[in-house]
């Protein structure tokens, strides 16, 4: 792995030059409400979040823990000098597809533009194609949300359409575009395509 992936990869725990990505546990729910709640979070298609929506979310996902084989990993993105998260970041294999999976990430509004979005995306792309063998990663983001069309470009996604108002929330339809990446366009783990 390189400098910036990651030098542990045990227990899905990952510590990258700056970042360190672990399974998310019970007690992450507060700091996932937080950046969801905040006004800024605006391509979401919630109005607004409770307790028990974030209770039942990181249920969610420590269930997925006990998968085997695990197929979902959605990891907390925590700084080693603080407490709490920052945002989470994960991949999903497909419904009976082992080696194609969606990426996701989702960073709390006070720590955007930081680069933590592909940092931790990025260590993500590199332990899908190392460690899992995986033959495709795929995503998709709100046309709008040109931040996060641009973190996925970095990280070698290729943009392979767009997708007419197919998503509604928040009282208007939404452009989606759709990107993906074979391990040919994997170019060097870590790498973040040249940064």
């Amino acid at each position: 792995m390189s400098s910036v992936t990651a030098s542990i990869v045990r227990h899905r725990r990952i510590i990258t030059l700056r970042l360190i990505l672990r399974d998310l546990v019970e007690e992450d729910w507060p700091d996932v409400l937080a950046y969801q709640c905040d006004p800024r979070y605006l391509y979401y298609p919630w109005e607004g979040r409770t307790e028990a929506d974030l209770r039942e979310l990181v249920g969610m996902f420590l269930e997925q823990h006990t998968e085997a084989p695990r197929r979902k990993f959605q990891l907390a993105i925590t700084l080693p000098d603080q407490p709490g998260l920052i945002e989470n970041c994960g991949i999903r294999r497909k419904p009976d597809n082992d080696r194609e999976v969606d990426i996701r990430y989702e960073v709390s509004p006070e720590y955007w533009g930081r680069g933590f979005a592909t940092e931790a995306a990025q260590t993500i792309v590199d332990f899908g194609f190392q460690e899992l063998d995986l033959h495709r990663i795929s995503s998709w983001s709100v046309a709008d949300n040109t931040a996060s069309a641009h973190v996925l470009e970095k990280l070698g996604l290729v943009q392979e359409g767009r997708l007419r108002e197919n998503e509604y929330f928040k009282g208007r339809w939404w452009d989606t575009l759709l990107h993906g990446m074979y391990p040919t366009d994997w170019a060097c783990p870590g790498s973040q395509n040249g940064e």
